[in-house]
């Protein structure tokens, strides 16, 4: 079918002048009249009609302006960059369909170095935007610890964000920018994935080439990866992923997102193994940080705390023992009820000596709420057990 818009068909009266007297003639225009009106308020209601039903499809489709209400945007049809249905696309139609859904995260964070001089470290990553007022979901480890966060959009527009929520567990933190009308990612399935279907990564790799395009493969499903000190379960790819990716999208041919870019394998033997979290799992985890701004039904201990793993972290914080630093226990929390107090420094769990997050994570897994946790620390040079009944 032609690109032109085609006219529809005219339709002219022809009325025989010679055969129709002057008054005669001005009486036919005036018994028109009625029917001339008919057919305007037929047009005018048809009109009406199919806006009406257009307004109805773009409300079922289209997210909620409401904020009390979940923002997160899923339709079941993706279309591309030029209006049409998008199905099985070619990669330069992908890109083009998702490129304004990805942004690209310069952070800055405070640092303290070895000799206790603080100086700000600047980092870089990407988001995925999940709702058109400027939503955006992007991993923990890009914005955690940070003081400011800048989002710059795919038409250069730079915005400052804000966190909503962040939950390590899972690597998904959800941040907001002040802007209107953006567009969205569209949510696919990650149940449906197979092995060796094509995928493309979007993200900011470098944290200075925003909008990178790279594509592959998913290689692997349910992978059980370790990062960071968590254990995850995530999909593995063939596409290039490089710092800076992190947060980015990993999409399918369809336009839909059905992954979260978080990490790569490294080495000088390591080539084309990238790691993203599932879709279903990042919704989950968005929805309930935009809702509560907490992943609600996890073990907690009412504790922040320093991880002492080195002979340096633990010179610059006084202390000459491995372990976990409590730098803050909560209000009314089991914690402070069992005892603990800012300063002290973990070393046992359960009887088994613990210096990692990783480690204690490990242990408050294989508990239960309600269960007893039982610690070792250093206080002034002492050691003291405590208990606490986990909430």
């Amino acid at each position: 079918m032609s690109n032109e818009e085609r006219n529809p068909e005219i339709l002219e009266a022809e009325v025989n002048e010679r055969q129709v007297e002057q008054p005669e003639k001005k009486h036919f225009f005036r018994s028109n009249k009625k029917i001339i009106a008919l057919c305007l308020a037929g047009c005018l209601l048809s009109t009406g009609l199919g806006f009406a039903g257009g307004y109805l499809a773009v409300s079922l489709t289209s997210p909620s302006n409401d904020s009390s209400k979940s923002v997160l945007y899923q339709s079941v049809i993706q279309t591309k960059a030029d209006g049409s249905e998008a199905t099985n696309m070619s990669i330069p139609d992908v890109a083009a369909t998702v490129k304004e859904s990805v942004v690209e995260i310069v952070t800055s964070t405070v640092k303290t170095s070895t000799f206790l001089q603080q100086y700000v470290a600047s980092g870089a990553g990407s988001g995925v935007i999940i709702s058109s007022d400027g939503t955006i979901i992007t991993n923990n480890h890009v914005i955690e610890g940070a003081t400011s966060i800048t989002v710059r959009l795919s038409d250069g527009t730079e915005y400052d964000a804000e966190v909503i929520g962040s939950d390590s567990q899972t690597d998904v933190a959800v941040i907001k920018i002040n802007a209107s009308n953006l567009k969205p990612a569209v949510f696919g399935d990650s149940s449906n994935l197979v092995v060796g279907q094509s995928v493309v990564a979007v993200g900011n790799p470098l944290g200075e080439l925003g909008g990178s395009v790279t594509e592959g493969i998913i290689s692997a499903l349910d992978r059980s990866i370790t990062i960071s000190g968590q254990t995850m379960t995530l999909l593995q790819t063939t596409a290039a992923i490089n710092p800076g990716n992190s947060g980015g999208g990993l999409f399918n041919t369809n336009g839909e997102l059905i992954g979260i870019v978080n990490a790569k394998s490294s080495g000088s033997d390591v080539e084309g193994i990238g790691f993203a979290i599932p879709v279903n799992i990042a919704k989950e985890v968005a929805e309930q940080l935009i809702s509560n701004g907490k992943v609600e039904g996890r073990l907690t201990l009412g504790i922040s705390y320093v991880e002492i793993s080195n002979v340096q972290t633990a010179m610059s914080y006084g202390v000459n023992t491995l372990g976990l630093l409590v730098a803050e226990v909560s209000e009314g929390s089991n914690a402070e009820r069992a005892g603990f107090m800012k300063g002290d420094l973990i070393i046992a769990a359960d009887e088994e000596q613990i210096s990692s997050s990783a480690e204690l994570k490990a242990k408050l897994q294989s508990h239960v709420p309600g269960d007893t946790m039982t610690f070792k620390v250093i206080r002034d040079k002492h050691y003291i057990d405590l208990s606490v009944v986990l909430e």
